[in-house]
């Protein structure tokens, strides 16, 4: 038995943290998963020629708590995305996933990215060099279509041939991408959601793993797209509130374990940052994915505030963390005092 099968139910993409730039690092990740056991991770993409010519160890390292983890590629050469995939084995990966989804004009000059769902037969040819080189899961992420096109048959006929390939699993951000015009924000926002493309290509390729991704914000919206494909992608709502994955193993994977509390949560974290910062790492690299913890609470503005100390944390204030927490309890205690009181009152 495999340390995937050892950790994992069935179905173990039915929860996943999208791949996200600049955000989804190896510290936010082990962040992360402190809320879910079970949710499936993603790297940022990491592009082939920084694995081939780069330093691989800063775009590979991880936490064994990471697990189960993914890496997210971005190329388009065949030869190239296979000796990548054989770098993730070698690292201990769990998965090696294609980017054939991201719109920004950086990527489409490298000729990878959302433009490669022009080229089916390349993105198929690359699937298939990596699986003839690994025994990993490869999957790949893409969008429904490029710019203004509307046909479903599209994107159909990407995954039908890609999936010839060997791919089972792909994961459909259920926008179009516009390759001009539009930043990759606006690409996230602006270009309509169509889950029923998703839904589709389920019903058309059941025997493949369907996984919808794009503006997901509650784990009650992600039990109704599981009703219809395999699995959910959460993207910037698990970030900027990553409390949305707590209950996730009980909800979704059957999970009897209870979720960790705030307290070990925070044990766990200043345990992580105490020995990341021996071994160099700035503070700030970590904490500023967890500024979104509490919020919408009372007193996430006070912990947000607290832990955003350019001072303490450049000089590794570990104080920080019980002033962030004090004022955090704070607030929340004369939240509740007030309430208290205002029922009580009401009641007169």
């Amino acid at each position: 038995m495999n340390h995937l099968e050892s950790i994992l139910p069935a179905h173990g993409r039915r929860i996943c943290v999208a791949p996200m730039l600049d955000w989804t690092d190896r510290h936010c990740r082990f962040f992360h998963r402190q809320f879910s056991r079970h949710a499936w991770l993603y790297t940022e993409m990491v592009t082939t020629g920084a694995l081939l010519h780069g330093d691989v160890a800063r775009h590979l390292a991880f936490n064994e708590a990471e697990h189960p983890v993914a890496l997210q590629l971005g190329g388009s050469e065949p030869a190239e995305l296979a000796r990548a995939a054989r770098l993730a084995a070698d690292w201990g990966y769990d998965e090696v996933n294609l980017n054939c989804g991201c719109p920004s004009e950086r990527v489409q000059r490298g000729a990878f990215g959302a433009c490669l769902m022009a080229e089916p037969g390349l993105v198929a040819d690359g699937v298939k060099a990596m699986r003839d080189a690994v025994t990993l899961p490869v999957t790949v992420k893409h969008r429904i279509g490029i710019d203004h096109g509307e046909d479903y048959g599209f994107v159909r006929d990407f995954v039908g041939v890609v999936a010839a390939a060997g791919c089972a699993t792909f994961i459909v951000h259920a926008r179009n991408a516009i390759l001009k015009g539009l930043s990759p924000k606006q690409n996230r926002e602006i270009p309509p959601l169509r889950y029923e493309y998703a839904y589709r290509l389920k019903r058309d390729f059941p025997d493949l793993e369907i996984i919808v991704n794009g503006g997901i914000q509650t784990l009650d919206q992600a039990a109704e797209h599981l009703q219809r494909v395999d699995g959910v992608m959460l993207g910037r709502e698990a970030y900027q509130n990553p409390t949305i994955l707590r209950g996730v193993d009980q909800r979704f994977y059957g999970s009897t374990a209870p979720a960790m509390n705030d307290a070990e949560i925070e044990a766990v974290l200043i345990a992580y940052c105490e020995d990341a910062h021996r071994r160099g790492t700035p503070l700030n690299a970590i904490v500023r994915h967890v500024l979104g913890w509490h919020r919408g609470a009372p007193g996430a503005r006070n912990w947000r505030r607290i832990l955003s100390d350019t001072p303490r944390l450049t000089r590794g204030d570990f104080t920080l963390f019980d002033d962030a927490r004090a004022a955090l309890r704070t607030m929340q205690a004369n939240f509740t005092t007030f309430g208290e009181h205002a029922e009580s009152s009401s009641q007169v």
